[in-house]
């Protein structure tokens, strides 16, 4: 390539990242708010460690007042993030091939207790108790990656009732405790809204949820297709005339499990593996929670890998794609991997732990603009870089 094939190359992915850009951000009406969010996007992309309005304005070779106008755009600066990600999410849809919804929990340890939503609660991965913020975030499963685009702050019963505190950190009425369960019931609910959105199955793991029957009804009410990982001991009912209550381990011990299909995936070391996924030969429905009655305008597919290796246990799922190959069913799955990945990069690359402010506005402000960050590193055919903006183009003054 010629060195002016490769300008005209470099000008092609900047103009494209402009485009992007300016596509979701455009709900910040005002100019110097966009500035500041292209200056922050900046930041998040390119300071090495913590990721701190101080450490991006150096970073970046800014005027002095650019740290403290920084951090007033995520803090202070009165702009809504909701439609921000909704032009993220939008855009993410119409650059990739989706195939999945999935969530993911994100503990962002915390010094001190007057951070929004901080609390003390064991981190899942270690065991360990740690005095932290606990997320939740939305997904869209697209290609080799989990994209990031919207973000939930889980509240304790603390921050529930304080009024002074939720009035300090400027937490709207709307928002109360709930379990992680309302949180995924939510963003359900917003996708479902939006007729513009993917039409793709939410793939989630209800192993560690208290009410993953909740979840599963709620799912339904909105029929939306699932492939759900579920506790052997998940309540369902099986049979058409005499519908019986069973859980799912107990059915699929019984004689109703077909001959295993045979699933071949790749290894992390490219050799070819091959999993048995043991299927039932009906399909089951849902208990409808309202009632307790079962709900007969749903069926269910319920799936079994078997214990392997007598190390790994067996594990379920249920499914409402019952007309789709099982080999199809599974490897959506897949999205599981795909959003640990991304949870770990937001961690180490994107900034999700660095955010200094206190306020629950400023929190949404800092996800929504590493999550736009992500996107742009990760899209298909992006630059990955957000173009220089001159130092003259950073506003004199702070954001508002």
């Amino acid at each position: 390539m010629s060195s002016g094939e490769i300008r005209a190359a470099d000008t092609s992915e900047e103009a494209r990242t402009q485009t992007f850009l300016d596509e979701i951000f455009s709900p910040l009406h005002r100019a110097e708010q966009r500035r500041w969010a292209r200056a922050y996007l900046r930041g998040l992309l390119h300071v090495t460690g913590r990721k701190t309005p101080r450490r991006m304005a150096r970073t970046e070779s800014l005027p002095p007042a650019a740290a403290q106008g920084l951090h007033q755009f995520i803090n202070a600066s009165p702009w809504e993030w909701e439609p921000v990600r909704r032009r993220l999410v939008l855009g993410i849809a119409g650059s990739t091939t989706p195939y999945a919804w999935t969530v993911a929990e994100l503990i962002i340890p915390k010094r001190g207790e007057h951070s929004v939503g901080v609390h003390r609660r064991p981190d899942p991965v270690t065991g360990l108790t740690v005095n932290c913020q606990r997320a939740v975030g939305l997904f869209l499963a697209a290609g080799a990656h989990c994209f990031p685009v919207d973000w939930s702050l889980v509240l304790d019963d603390t921050w529930g009732r304080e009024q002074q505190r939720r009035l300090r950190a400027r937490i709207p009425e709307t928002e109360t405790a709930r379990h992680m369960g309302g949180h995924v019931l939510g963003f359900a609910a917003g996708v479902a809204a939006e007729p513009r959105l993917p039409d793709v199955p939410w793939v989630l793991d209800l192993t560690r949820y208290d009410d993953a029957s909740g979840v599963l009804a709620g799912l339904a009410r909105q029929r939306l297709d699932i492939v759900c990982e579920v506790e052997p001991g998940q309540v369902v009912f099986a049979g058409d005339r005499l519908p019986a209550v069973i859980t799912v381990g107990e059915l699929m011990e019984g004689r109703y499990a077909r001959q295993p299909p045979v699933i071949t995936r790749q290894a992390a070391d490219s050799a070819a593996k091959t999993i048995p996924i043991h299927t039932y030969a009906g399909t089951v429905r849902l208990p409808r929670r309202t009632t307790g009655q079962d709900d007969n305008s749903v069926r269910y597919q319920v799936l079994k890998r078997p214990a392997l290796n007598g190390r790994q246990p067996a594990r379920y799922w249920i499914s409402s794609l019952t007309n789709r190959p099982v080999k199809d069913v599974m490897a959506s799955v897949r999205s599981r991997t795909a959003v640990r990945t991304a949870v770990a990069k937001l961690r180490e690359h994107f900034g999700v732990l660095d955010f200094e402010g206190r306020s629950f506005p400023g929190w949404h402000h800092h996800m929504t603009m590493a999550s736009a960050a992500y996107a742009i590193r990760h899209l298909p055919g992006g630059p990955g870089l957000v173009p220089l903006m001159p130092v003259s183009a950073v506003p004199a003054e702070a954001a508002s």
